[in-house]
């Protein structure tokens, strides 16, 4: 299960990151927010989570030796980026109510990660045969 949230999140976090660095005015406009300013602002966010989407190559390839770039990048990082947007939203009440959005989105993938990180490891079947 690790795999497929690896790839989902990889895509996620690489897609938003180029999309603020190729289309940073447009990406606010989407949300009915002013460009970032200065423009760095959006730079320095869409670099970070254009590497935090190709770090998650690593679980994808090789999700039992990568499983701490999940627990880092998934409940840590993104159920911590959820809470912030809900904080900021609903005791600041500065951001606009269309980046609930980034709370729903995070949150959800946040959760599938530790849902998929609990979860016990099945052993394939060639292992099994193997084993016994």
């Amino acid at each position: 299960m690790l795999r497929p949230v690896a790839a989902i999140s990889g895509i996620y976090d690489a897609g938003t990151g180029l999309f603020l660095l190729l289309a940073a005015d447009r990406f606010a406009a989407l949300f009915g927010v002013a460009p970032a300013q200065p423009p760095i602002f959006a730079d320095l966010n869409g670099l970070f989570l254009l590497s935090v989407g190709v770090g998650y190559y690593f679980p994808y390839r090789d999700p039992s030796g990568a499983r701490w770039y999940m627990w880092v990048m998934g409940p840590l990082l993104k159920g911590a980026g959820a809470v912030t947007f809900l904080l900021d939203y609903f005791v600041r009440g500065q951001s606009p109510a269309s980046f609930l959005l980034f709370a729903a989105s995070d949150g959800t993938l946040a959760l599938l990660t530790l849902i998929a990180l609990l979860a016990p490891a099945r052993v394939p079947a060639h292992d099994r045969v193997r084993n016994q």
